[in-house]
């Protein structure tokens, strides 16, 4: 463990970071982890064990805290209140592995001995339709601030953590690569929401006056930034943008249909060209700098499995 004395932030190495699982239980198999992963990544057992396991603990800690500080308030006040869910936010760059980090913990969360009810929301759903983002010219910013629905995903949070009874989420498809009308998410009175995004720890830009005066990130309750070097996360989005070329890309209904006869070089060339105009100039003016908001910063090698933790010191 390093700590450093100017930073706010621990660092754990891999193998200390491990020894803090005790007995949280590995509630997974291979099998059921292979569907929970990335379509080019290869999550192991020791990986979850390694790190997921330990990371469990200490949100079960924090989520048992949120609970008593809700009971001792009651005391305060006299009254009982109903609960309202607790909130985590996981951040990071396009192919990073952010919603692959988001399903793991999901999955192991739900199954807890409290078997909490755990709800897992993705911010694509609040990007805006195509038409209305080529209405505005934003069809090539697809992904960066100005390209969501801000004050709807605000909204949403702000339902969220109200303690409404049922809240509705839009859905986005990657396949048609936009919001699907006819679809939306019902989220009832979770336990615990996983707020999945790029976005999440964003603020907004100050020389918008019609995005609201709140941040995503004042509604959540702990928040991880899954982080990696840029030059391991481009050869990702390359390595992934090449084997969905040969299954998601070849279907009718695909957007990037026109993209399936590419040959391997092409398609490398494509994406790379993709990531260097959009991806790699999102990641560097609006998601990397809000990695030190963050309460947990998790640090992914160039193999996709996590090197180092970082935990905001209290």
């Amino acid at each position: 463990m390093e700590t450093e004395k100017f930073s706010p932030y621990t660092t754990f190495s891999r193998k200390e970071w491990a020894k803090l699982r005790f007995n949280t239980p590995l509630t997974l198999t291979q099998g059921e982890i292979k569907e929970l992963q990335g379509i080019n990544e290869n999550i192991t057992l020791e990986e979850v064990e390694d790190i997921y396991l330990p990371l469990i603990r200490l949100l079960n800690f924090n989520v048992e805290a949120a609970q008593q500080l809700h009971t001792v308030i009651e005391q305060f006040f006299r009254k009982e209140t109903d609960r309202v869910p607790f909130v985590i936010g996981v951040a990071g760059s396009v192919a990073v592995g952010k919603s692959t980090t988001s399903r793991i913990l999901q999955s192991l969360l739900s199954s807890q001995p409290t078997s909490p009810k755990v709800a897992l929301i993705t911010t694509d759903g609040f990007l805006l339709p195509n038409k209305e983002l080529e209405r505005k010219g934003l069809m090539e910013r697809k992904g960066f601030p100005e390209s969501y629905d801000t004050k709807g995903l605000i909204q949403f949070l702000s339902d969220i953590k109200s303690g409404k009874e049922k809240v509705n989420a839009p859905v986005y498809s990657h396949l048609y690569y936009d919001i699907v009308p006819s679809e939306q998410i019902e989220v009832a009175k979770p336990d615990i929401v996983i707020i999945e995004g790029i976005n999440v720890l964003q603020t907004p830009q100050q020389e918008d006056n019609s995005l609201p005066s709140v941040y995503v990130s004042d509604f959540f309750d702990l928040s991880l930034y899954v982080d990696a070097d840029e030059k391991d996360i481009a050869r990702w989005y390359v390595e992934r943008f090449k084997v969905l070329k040969e299954t998601a890309f070849t279907k009718p209904e695909s957007y990037f249909r026109r993209y399936a006869s590419l040959s391997d070089l092409e398609a490398e060339q494509v994406a790379t060209d993709i990531w260097n105009k959009i991806n790699k100039i999102n990641l560097e003016m609006n998601i990397r700098p809000t990695k030190n908001r963050a309460d947990i910063i998790i640090r992914k090698g160039s193999d996709h499995s996590v090197s180092n933790i970082k935990l905001r010191k209290l």
